[in-house]
């Protein structure tokens, strides 16, 4: 196991040194310097840094180091091109307090991306501005709040089917609305019955992903749509699977009026850690002036940021979002072009592929074709000793990263697989090789499953102890 850099710590050991004379220190405000001569810190040499952080970095997996199938995350391939002209001086330098004229190159790469989000989901006018697909669902709740104020009418509650991702009723109960739940059909649908049941005249919006979170298409969309409008509500697209669908059709297609995409997930930006990300919104005409100031616009002679909105719910990040992810997903959108649909095909074919080779060996609760993903459920091999958990830890020790597992929460013992377009035949099928391998593992002997991973850097931990009572700090 490597070593805490504080326990690498030599007595007298130090990094560089500026300059054989003393710092005066004295132009520094002394509130900002500490006193404490006894402060906690590793004395070790830079290259004994540089060499524990690229231990460190070799621990961690990465979509370049294996197949990582994390239903409903697309973790897609991230082009390198994309790093490198988010990189270029006049992206990389650019200051959000520059006046318009000063950046007229930035402010024409997000009107063009705007404009490519409209064209890919069909809406009228498109935000940049939310920072997550979570941040983008607040928004989007925030937009339907506002609208149902200002024309008068106080709608209280947000329908969401039971398959849906658990952002949803997060984002919209931070809005002050009440979730109603709905259940899935024996198809993994919207039960149209039940919705018919839960809507009413205090329905402000119904939030949909479509595909949904089995990955599958929801076949009743525009049925849907006229019964949500019907009631004077607002259908809501949560655009996690939107890698499924693009070029293909889209959430205006659909009936849907308002939108939030992951650009980590559609677009190829990075992924995870809690940002830096990008959450779009957006929205049909009627609720254009309700999107959050500023909005890049175009008046034939210059780009300007345009706070001119007349409901706007105010601002959702700092400036203008976040550019550098911005930058990341419009090159992503110019480097495939029409193969943005070329893109779809292959992540449900892929889906589709693995699907049906794995069904022989899991249970497969909606036998019928996918889109992008699809989940399959490890109650046959929990039932012979070793439950879904003990699967995903047996993959690790082959190089895989573990599908999602136990969710959605409507498949018991859940795996869900998304390969994306990204992935070869050839990888596509040592990881199908290596389930199939598993599957008969457990079948012969479930307890050698049970000891794995043996080849992780951690093996066995506590997981709801760790999250719960995450223990950071190292104490000398």
């Amino acid at each position: 196991m490597t070593e805490l850099i504080f326990e690498k710590s030599q007595d007298g050991a130090g990094g560089i040194n500026l300059t054989d004379e003393k710092i005066d220190f004295s132009f520094l405000n002394q509130k900002y310097l500490s006193d404490n001569k006894d402060s906690i810190l590793p004395e070790i040499s830079e290259l004994e840094v540089m060499r524990h952080y690229k231990e460190l970095s070799d621990k961690n997996f990465c979509i370049e180091k294996g197949f990582y199938p994390l239903g409903s995350c697309t973790m897609k391939y991230n082009p390198k091109v994309n790093e490198v002209l988010a990189l270029l001086e006049g992206f990389a330098n650019v200051h959000p307090h520059q006046n318009d004229e000063d950046v007229q190159g930035a402010l024409k790469l997000m009107y063009n991306l705007q404009e490519s989000l409209k064209v890919v989901t069909g809406m009228d006018a498109i935000t940049l501005q939310p920072a997550a697909g979570a941040h983008g669902e607040l928004c989007g709740m925030m937009i339907v709040k506002k609208y149902f104020e200002t024309a008068g009418q106080k709608r209280t509650n947000v329908i969401i089917p039971d398959s849906a991702h658990g952002t949803n009723p997060a984002s919209a109960a931070m809005c002050g609305f009440n979730i109603v739940e709905i259940k899935s059909n024996e198809k993994g649908l919207v039960d149209l019955e039940a919705l018919k049941s839960a809507l009413d005249e205090n329905t402000a919006a119904i939030m949909l992903t479509n595909p949904n979170t089995l990955g599958l298409f929801e076949e009743e969309i525009l049925e849907i749509s006229r019964l949500v409008h019907e009631k004077g509500a607002l259908l809501y697209y949560d655009g996690a699977n939107m890698n499924a669908i693009m070029g293909y059709t889209n959430p205006r297609l659909m009936g849907f009026d308002i939108v939030h995409l992951n650009l980590h997930k559609t677009f190829s930006t990075p992924h995870g850690g809690g940002g830096p990300g990008a959450g779009p919104v957006g929205v049909i005409d009627k609720l254009k002036d309700f999107l959050p100031s500023p909005v890049i616009k175009y008046d034939g002679s210059r780009y300007f940021r345009d706070y001119s909105s007349k409901y706007s719910i105010g601002k959702m990040k700092a400036f203008y979002g976040n550019f550098s992810v911005l930058v990341k997903a419009y090159a992503y959108i110019l480097l495939m072009g029409s193969e943005l649909k070329t893109a779809s095909a292959n992540a449900v074919l892929n889906a589709n592929y693995m699907m049906h080779r794995l069904k022989e060996f899991y249970n497969l609760p909606y036998d019928r074709k996918c889109m992008h993903e699809f989940v399959l459920s490890g109650e046959k091999q929990k039932e012979q000793g070793a439950n879904t958990l003990a699967i995903a830890k047996r993959l690790m020790d082959s190089n895989f990263h573990p599908p999602t597992v136990y969710f959605p929460l409507i498949v018991h013992e859940a795996i869900m697989i998304e390969p994306t377009e990204s992935e070869t035949k050839a990888r596509l099928d040592d990881f199908i090789d290596t389930m199939i391998e598993i599957a008969k593992e457990i079948e012969a002997n479930p307890q050698e499953v049970l000891k794995h991973p043996l080849n992780t850097p951690v093996r066995k931990v506590d997981e709801t102890l760790a999250a719960r009572k995450p223990d950071l700090a190292f104490r000398k």
